[in-house]
């Protein structure tokens, strides 16, 4: 690893500390160039200044993409220039000033961290493997190394599609048929639900499922409280709910004498509250104020302002806030009886410290998603000590560290467990050699060994596109017409996208085209119209999951990688070890590697993600040559001409004077508001109530929600 070129960010830090003047991208970029054709560079003597021309070899997008990493990693802003707020320049902020006297980007990044081996299959395991052929036959070397292996700790480092939840499933059955393990001294770990009956459901294949405990962390530890909850509460305890969050808050906001309307704007700040519904917002907010109260709970600390990088007084308000509610939080849940996941795995750990002789014993636990643990969770296993540990997971796919997850612990892995062994897994057999290209493309620089494409199938059976579109519009058509077009169950169409908002809007635009589809979100907004339909989410909700064709949607800069975040919090709080903009890097990589077969990245405007190398146009149907961009037929803004004289006059004229100012007011082209066809629908139909104006194509929940009120008040003021 070269050092000195990993701390080329530092050097764009020092450039921001010491210029006279906080500069714009173009200028700081010319000025590490050593370019004096820029005229602000010239015209103030810019290369007076030390770090000038430090970078005279590296071209434009290299210097670029360190700006973006540093905007990502909260390490420098955007700010309006004071007598021009149209114009913006780079500033240099607080959590930059440290870095500068302490990096330590450079050392959360996989590349500094991952010790990778390859995978040896001894003659010896060959012949072991040949004599297991009816029991191993359908698996690789790899594979049946990672069934097999008589470690007492293991890695497995298994990539995209590589069928690391068969491997480990089958390593089950074979401990319990050939090792003569006592099926129940064998603990499997999971993180989700649905995770955790996959797996059950495989066992049941082998008639293993009643014996082996399968478990998620949660479920695990709920089985453990229910059975000495005696000994642990001395009373009765209740696991909480939504609803239970929803009146914690609101009491605590009444005792701060705050409405929830003016603690979320508090919160977000005017940019984020025309974005979300007013659900959205007050969903992200309690759970945010739950998730620091558990955070610290599991550092076994109790909430205070200091614990908050507070570097300007709308944060400062923001940090008082929170923290009271989180006291509050801590102070309820207590003399209320109540306790949510994160206590019940704390409230575990500590039960097994006070009573070691009620510890479960286990030969063998075996951990799926490694690279998704956090430090409780590592805690938990530590206390079992099993005396066989089997994990499993991919760096590649390390996509939570914004929630808790600690990569470092799998990258860590030989550290922690001296003499392990490591296997990988690198052959996918989910995706076309296209694809698989691709998504070792999207990461090479992470420093991670490339994947292999197991499925060799003829170019005409393939299609990966990169595809451009003049608006917003035009993309959420392409993919209703694409869908409508695809000679495939409908099942296996995940539509992609970085943000619940892009998914809203998305929705609406596929229910006016009468297309079915299912909403998977990491927050509370979920829909399902009906069955054998379209899947639309956020790629956070999706991993883990495949389908023949993935179109990834809003593929530019400001989606992937996303500046703003959707919990303010997580900025403030010294909660967070990773690199940000790696992590939307691998959120990227999850997206592209669902796809089996179809692939569409779609985006509008000029220019696409910096995710996009130049060495991944090939394989998108873009000439590395000219760089022409495939662009769309499909654009309703163009083909969809209303005559509005079919519409009541009066009602037009006043919804189009009502969006062109709310188009203004939000700064969002006025179709995102409502398209002329809806516009000229409602002066068709001249709705009375919510009820009728709910049956007009592209009104939908969120829509009814935000805008129901003033549609009506603008239909029954203008109608003749």
């Amino acid at each position: 690893m070269d050092a000195e070129k990993e701390l080329d960010y530092v050097v764009v830090l020092r450039a921001l500390k010491e210029l006279p003047f906080n500069v714009g991208r173009k200028t700081l970029v010319s000025f590490l160039q050593g370019d004096l054709g820029n005229n602000s560079v010239a015209r103030n003597n810019l290369d007076n200044v030390e770090l000038f021309g430090t970078f005279k070899n590296r071209n434009e997008d290299e210097i670029s993409n360190l700006i973006d990493n540093l905007l990502n990693n909260k390490m420098i802003d955007i700010v309006s220039v004071p007598d021009n707020k149209f114009a913006k320049v780079l500033e240099l902020n607080y959590k930059g000033n440290k870095e500068i006297l302490n990096p330590t980007l450079f050392s959360k990044k996989l590349a500094f961290n991952l010790e990778e081996v390859d995978t040896v299959i001894s003659e010896k395991e060959k012949e072991f493997f040949k004599e297991l052929d009816f029991f191993l036959g359908e698996y690789n070397d790899e594979q049946k190394k990672a069934i097999t292996f008589d470690e007492k700790e293991i890695l497995c480092i298994a990539g995209a599609g590589s069928g690391k939840t068969s491997v480990l499933t089958k390593r089950i059955e074979f401990l319990i048929k050939y090792r003569n393990v006592n099926p129940d001294k064998i603990l499997a770990v999971t993180f989700t639900r649905k995770a955790r009956q996959e797996m059950i459901n495989r066992l049941s294949e082998f008639g293993l499922s009643e014996s082996v405990k399968v478990e998620t962390f949660n479920s695990f530890c709920e089985k453990i409280l229910k059975e000495h909850g005696n000994l642990i509460y001395g009373r009765e305890v209740s696991v909480i709910n939504y609803s239970n969050k929803v009146k914690i808050i609101q009491l605590a906001l009444e005792e701060l004498g705050l409405s929830f309307s003016e603690a979320i704007r508090v919160y977000f700040g005017k940019n984020k509250l025309h974005s979300k519904t007013r659900e959205e917002l007050v969903s992200i907010f309690i759970n945010d104020c739950f998730f620091i109260r558990d955070y610290f709970k599991s550092q076994g600390k109790v909430v205070g302002k200091e614990d908050f990088e507070a570097i300007d007084e709308s944060y400062r308000k923001t940090a008082d806030i929170v923290s009271k509610i989180c006291i509050f939080i801590e102070r309820f849940m207590e003399e209320n009886g109540l306790r949510d996941f994160s206590d019940q795995i704390i409230d575990t750990i500590n039960f097994f410290k006070l009573h070691k002789d009620l510890i479960p014993e286990f030969d063998h636990v075996l951990i799926d998603e490694y690279q998704d643990v956090n430090s409780s969770q590592i805690k938990l296993v530590e206390i079992l000590k099993p005396e066989n540990l089997f994990c499993v997971g991919d760096p590649r796919q390390a996509i939570y560290g914004w929630r808790g997850s600690e990569v470092q612990y799998i990258l860590d892995f030989k550290k922690w467990h001296a003499g392990c062994k490591i296997i990988s897994l690198k052959k996918n057999y989910r995706s076309t050699k296209r694809i698989v290209s691709l998504i070792n493309d999207s990461i090479r620089d992470m420093g991670i060994s490339d994947l292999e494409s197991g499925i060799d199938l003829k170019s005409a059976e393939l299609d990966t596109r990169l595809i451009r579109f003049d608006s917003i519009a035009g993309e959420f058509q392409f993919v209703a017409e694409r869908i409508l077009s695809a000679n495939l169950p409908r099942g296996e169409i995940f539509v992609l996208a970085r943000t619940n908002n892009q998914i809203r809007e998305l929705s609406e635009v596929l229910k006016s085209r009468g297309i079915a589809y299912q909403v998977k979100s990491e927050n509370s907004f979920n829909e399902d119209i009906s069955k054998g339909v379209v899947t639309l989410a956020t790629i956070h909700s999706i991993k883990g999951l495949e389908a023949e064709m993935v179109i990834v949607i809003g593929c530019s800069n400001g989606n992937f990688p996303i500046y703003g975040s959707e919990h303010p919090i997580i900025d403030m709080v010294k909660a967070y070890d990773y690199d940000k903009e790696e992590e939307e890097k691998r959120l990227f990589y999850v997206a592209m590697s669902r796809a089996k077969r179809y692939l569409y990245l779609t985006y509008s405007g000029k220019n696409y993600t910096y995710f996009i190398k130049e060495s991944m146009l090939p394989n998108l149907g873009v000439s590395l040559k000219n760089k022409i961009i495939f662009e769309s037929p499909v654009e309703s803004n163009k083909k969809s001409e209303v005559d509005f004289s079919e519409g009541d006059k009066g009602v037009v004229m006043n919804l189009k004077s009502w969006r062109k100012g709310l188009s203004n007011e939000l700064g969002i082209p006025a179709y995102q508001i409502m398209t002329n066809r809806t516009l000229l629908e409602i002066s068709q139909t001249l709705p009375k109530n919510f009820s009728d104006l709910n049956k007009i194509n592209g009104i939908g929940e969120s829509k009814l929600e935000r805008f129901g009120s003033e549609i009506l008040r603008i239909v029954s003021e203008n109608s003749f």
